[in-house]
């Protein structure tokens, strides 16, 4: 059976229209709009891709090993030779295309992988906690929210978001109409992304889980009009008098399964009428509410971490995990302790988007609500119903198991270092990303004693479709002030301008790689060298919070099972830490590099300013 839908849209990135399933049309004005002010990505200079190559290996290999990959990037790179051939097909192809990269992208880090979603592809914002206890105002918050979004897409749909620049140049608008009714729909050797809002009857819903129980929640009027927060707040009452059982099967754990696994329970799932129009109601909802039951609170230290780990993936099969469902694209979690945070799938879209919508739903929320509720009747929600036959039973079962095993294999340490903040870097002209850089390095070497490939997300919205560049470090620079402590100001800055340009490595020689599999060639040497993939196995993932209005922090797992994830938001006075990594690994521990990454900001700031 194909588990391709048969009323949505799916977007073809590398052209100006879009496939409904049935025939290409052009993508309207409106929709040009959100992209077409902005220049295509530049294909990098070949010659200056494999010098940053170079220069990256520099810190991470002894010197024979070094030459050697020196005399395979000299071959692939000189006239005549296979690089300026390859360059070529993919110089021709971003002529052709609207980005050259980004598709093939999306598709290699995400839809191909088989990995869970939950961890390993999902992203959490964690918020700071509303002052709230109970249920009523658990439901008095989340109608404000549903309210706050609807108010945010409003504003994409009558062309009234802002535009966004960095550095003087404004940034593509295309991914936001792309994160409401989207959805990553499981494969079996690959997942598409399922987009249901641009078809002729847009959906005017949205999902609503508690206790484990799906609702469709209509959130628009009949004559289209959005509800007000009374309206909104009637009906969830509503469902919470239809969702007092707490001994449903939990749904949503299949969609947390390995994608193949999922894929293959999808498709059984699908086969009964009644789950195909359940499932189909989830997928094409503007985006999904999660009213969680509380955070077991230990302590306030513990609780930061609890609560972040609660929105990344529900915290267990015997907490709120049967609460999600992983594969859609936007999921906002409200807690009966006040706890709330956004769940999303990168897939669709990376972190700046999805930031930007928070910083409206922050905004929004702390305005008193000037609308007065028609009296009009309202339909009851629909509560959304499952056949579970054997097979299904069986799958959820494994579902459950499989996930509980990651959850406990995820070490989740959340902190706020109080000591000083960003200004403190800036006292001293530098930048403060840098500055947290090249203290992460410093803490992973301490704790090791080694250094190892790092990437930081550098966006690419300043160009025409484009997602995110590695900014990667350590450089040889990095290496030699981890070892001497001297100096910091230099060598991530130049690698986070670079990205910034368009002229990052890592999406130039992936596309390398790519071009050639596309011309039938057998994979260039280079890539088979072991030295590439000792540079891709990336042991510190991190990046930086973007949502500016409040103390939040971001929280994602590591890239690979023996590495580290690092979110960090900077603020003036303090900066805040999430850090994960893998228990079964036992060169790692999250707390450990916590203590020492302490450590080392406050050694740094000894150094910035010491002491008579």
């Amino acid at each position: 059976m194909s588990n391709k839908p048969a009323l949505c849209e799916v977007t073809r990135p590398n052209s100006d229209t879009l496939w409904t399933g049935a025939a290409l049309r052009p993508l309207s004005r409106q929709e040009l709009c959100f992209f077409s002010s902005v220049p295509p990505q530049p294909v990098p200079p070949l010659a200056q891709t494999l010098q940053g190559y170079l220069r990256a290996l520099e810190p991470l290999l002894p010197p024979e090993e070094l030459s050697h990959t020196r005399r395979m990037v000299h071959d692939f790179g000189r006239p005549g030779g296979l690089g300026p051939q390859l360059q070529e097909g993919l110089e021709k192809r971003a002529r052709l295309n609207k980005n050259w990269i980004s598709d093939w992208w999306v598709q290699r880090a995400y839809l191909e992988s088989r990995q869970p979603l939950p961890v390993h592809s999902n992203a959490a914002i964690s918020l700071p906690r509303r002052d709230f206890n109970d249920w009523r105002s658990q439901l008095v918050f989340a109608s404000r929210l549903i309210a706050a979004v609807l108010d945010f897409k409003a504003k994409i749909n009558t062309g009234q978001l802002q535009v966004e620049f960095m550095r003087g140049k404004p940034l593509c608008k295309e991914l936001y109409p792309l994160l409401f009714s989207s959805c990553r729909i499981p494969g079996p050797k690959h997942d598409y992304i399922a987009h249901y809002g641009r078809s002729r009857r847009s959906p005017t819903h949205i999902t609503v889980v508690r206790n484990y129980q799906f609702f469709q929640l209509e959130v628009y009027n009949s004559d289209g009009s959005r509800m007000t927060e009374s309206q909104i707040h009637g009906q969830l009452l509503r469902i919470r008098s239809q969702s007092w059982k707490t001994d449903k099967e939990p749904m949503g754990i299949l969609t947390s399964e390995h994608r193949h696994t999922w894929g293959e329970a999808y498709n059984r799932l699908l086969r009964d009428k009644l789950n195909q129009e359940s499932v189909r109601m989830i997928e094409t909802g503007l985006f999904s509410l999660c009213l969680d039951s509380p955070v077991m609170r230990i302590s306030d230290e513990k609780y930061a971490s609890r609560k972040a780990a609660q929105v990344l993936h529900g915290g267990g099969t015997f907490s709120n995990s049967g609460n999600r469902w992983f594969d859609k694209t936007l999921q906002f979690v409200v807690g009966e302790d006040g706890s709330w945070g956004l769940l999303y799938e990168q897939a669709t879209a990376e972190g700046p988007p999805v930031a930007t919508l928070l910083d409206h739903v922050i905004e929004y929320c702390e305005k008193p609500d000037p609308k007065r509720a028609p009296l009009l009747p309202l339909p009851m929600p629909k509560k959304l119903y499952f056949h579970i036959d054997r097979e299904i039973k069986r799958d959820i079962e494994h579902a459950k198991q499989n996930l509980d095993i990651l959850i406990n294999d995820l070490d989740v340490n959340v902190f706020n270092f109080k000591k000083f903040g960003k200004n403190l870097p800036k006292q001293h002209q530098m930048s403060p990303n840098s500055f947290i850089q090249v203290a992460l390095q410093l803490a992973y070497y301490r704790v090791h004693s080694e250094v190892c490939p790092a990437c930081d997300i550098a966006t690419q919205r300043m160009f025409r479709g484009g997602r995110t560049e590695y900014i990667r470090s350590p450089t040889k620079q990095g290496l030699q002030f981890i070892l001497a402590f001297d100096n910091p100001s230099v060598s991530f800055h130049f690698s986070f301008v670079q990205a910034l340009n368009g002229h990052g490595i890592d999406r130039h020689l992936l596309g390398l790689k790519l071009q050639a599999i596309e011309e039938g060639m057998s994979i260039p040497k280079i890539f088979m060298d072991t030295a590439y993939g000792l540079a891709t196995h990336f042991k510190l993932r991190t990046g930086q919070v973007c949502v500016c209005l409040c103390l939040n922090v971001m929280c994602f797992g590591p890239l690979v099972p023996d590495g580290y994830a690092v979110c960090y938001n900077p603020q003036a006075d303090h900066i805040h830490f999430s850090i994960t990594a893998f228990n079964c690994c036992e060169d790692t521990n999250a707390e450990r590099l916590a203590r020492t990454l302490r450590d080392t900001m406050c050694h740094l700031q000894e150094m910035l300013q010491p002491t008579v």
